[in-house]
């Protein structure tokens, strides 16, 4: 390990014994919408929680400071420049660039952890803090991988900690309105919906890079890259490019879809599609697409008490592009709010809402109904939840609204998505074993090929195409390796049964 770290240390200071987790609401929700909130009284020095915050120049930062009135006894970040401005805010923090270094020399002075760093590090880091025995609030989307969302759900489950994944539309009014609505019956049978956003706002769509940048003296560039293979340094990744690069991020649909698509997933009850297929804009080898669309199959699941659940098709769309407009869309009104939208078309009714799930409404006109719990401050402390869970009993805890066993199913979904894009070339609808994990329709001499560079030119008026691609990759590896990535040396997660 190249910075001489023993991950053995705290891998093995917890057991791993299997546990379920029950989804429930939270007691800073209230009976009625009516009932008055109650006034807090001041929490004493001795009752907050000691946390440690891991990637906090972005995200982490907005995250941290939402729990400031709790003990943040580390900060931890590979860009000491970009991270400057947060760890500023707490002297007394001890601070730090490699999260292992930080477990293992404090890993008693801590109870929770926040993961705010690039999507292909959540899973170590947070995986490591639960096998520790620590609480985990992590960043959407949840990990890369699938593999590392089952993983990180089992674990999280079979230590009994709180978690709470960073989609904060989870906890507010108008999701449990919508969620509400839906379950009870209002638009009936629900056997489509399509979602959106309007991102990306960072640049996709791109050639690798050629050239190589001088590594700033304030970023780690081998911690940066943590698990993935090894790239040189170039100021295309970083800071806060890295969404739109495969390796690092997850492109538009990663970085929105768990706020925008968490009503579809907990009204529907879905869990793991049956298909999946995607198309897009120029698919290039490194980098996500400018604009793209998936299509999800999920068969019917068990009724509830006043509704149906069919089998129901879900749609995303991203980079400009939008869905139709339902028949009787009100004239030049933008479907955009927020960021996206949702539109469940029901057997009755449509219901519309916004990214986050804001401002529903229905096509019909009809009025949503209010909740039957609200929160008592409307979008109050998504994170400040997952502190009031930390401090709860495990044998006593209410689940926070995002916790792992609700959010892993959501973000299952979201990487499910970007297999689709990745595995288009295949020129199918791909079928998933979401048990075991897998396609089941990807022959054993398939290949797949993908653009390098483009190689448009014109030369004396006159177009000429000499693209380059890669050589061709076998089907089935290349999906597998989507599924459940291989990790640098150092980077190995938690051995446990799925």
């Amino acid at each position: 390990m190249s910075k001489n770290i023993s991950r053995r240390s705290f891998l093995q200071r917890s057991a791993m014994a299997a546990a379920g987790a029950a989804l429930a609401t939270t007691p800073m929700w209230t009976a009625s919408a009516a009932e008055p909130a109650k006034k807090k009284k001041k929490e004493a020095a001795t009752d907050r929680l000691n946390i440690v915050g891991v990637g906090i120049g972005g995200r982490g930062a907005a995250d941290i400071d939402a729990m400031a009135s709790q003990n943040i006894v580390a900060l931890c970040d590979c860009d000491w420049n970009y991270a400057a401005a947060e760890m500023e805010k707490y002297p007394n923090a001890k601070k730090y660039k490699d999260y292992r270094k930080m477990f293992d020399e404090i890993g008693n002075e801590f109870d929770a952890v926040v993961v705010g760093t690039a999507d292909h590090t959540h899973a170590c880091i947070a995986a490591a803090a639960l096998a520790m025995g620590k609480h985990v609030y992590c960043e959407k989307p949840l990990t890369h991988t699938v593999y590392e969302t089952r993983l990180l759900t089992k674990l999280a489950a079979s230590q009994k900690v709180a978690t709470q994944m960073g989609n904060q539309g989870a906890s507010l009014n108008t999701t449990r309105a919508i969620i509400e609505a839906i379950q009870g019956g209002l638009i009936g049978e629900v056997t489509r919906v399509d979602a959106f956003t309007d991102r990306p706002i960072w640049p996709q769509g791109l050639e690798t890079p050629a050239g190589v940048d001088p590594i700033p003296d304030t970023l780690d560039w081998d911690l940066f890259i943590g698990p993935a293979k090894y790239r040189p340094f170039n100021t295309i990744y970083h800071p806060w490019n890295w969404r739109g690069w495969w390796d690092f991020g997850t492109g538009a649909l990663g970085d929105m879809a768990c706020h925008i698509m968490q009503p579809i997933v907990d009204a529907l009850k879905l869990g793991s599609p049956i298909s999946c297929q995607g198309s897009s804009t120029n698919l290039m080898v490194d980098c996500a697409p400018n604009a793209q669309i998936v299509k999800f199959k999920f068969p019917a699941r068990d009724n509830m008490p006043k509704v149906a659940m069919p089998a129901v098709e879900v749609t995303w769309y991203d980079g400009g592009l939008k869905p139709e407009f339902p028949q009787g869309w009100p004239l030049g009104k933008d479907m955009n709010h927020s960021g996206g939208a949702c539109i469940f078309y029901g057997s009755k009714d449509v219901l519309i809402c916004g990214c986050y799930g804001t401002n529903p409404w229905l096509l019909s006109g009809r009025t949503i109904p209010a909740p039957s719990t609200t929160r008592e401050v409307e979008g109050e402390d998504h994170q400040m939840d997952f502190v009031r869970a930390c401090k709860e009993s495990a044998d006593n805890r209410i689940l926070t609204k995002s916790d792992f066993s609700s959010a892993g199913p959501l973000n299952e979904m979201v990487v499910m998505g970007v297999l689709a894009v990745r595995l288009q070339g295949l020129n199918r609808e791909l079928m998933w074993d979401g048990k075991n994990m897998k396609f089941t329709n990807i022959g054993d001499n398939e290949n797949l090929t993908f653009k390098v560079k483009d190689g448009f030119s014109v030369h004396d008026g006159h177009p000429t195409f000499k693209n380059t691609y890669t050589d061709p990759i076998n089907a089935q590896a290349f999906a597998a390796e989507l599924i459940k990535h291989t990790y640098r040396e150092g980077y190995d997660l938690p051995a446990m049964p799925l």
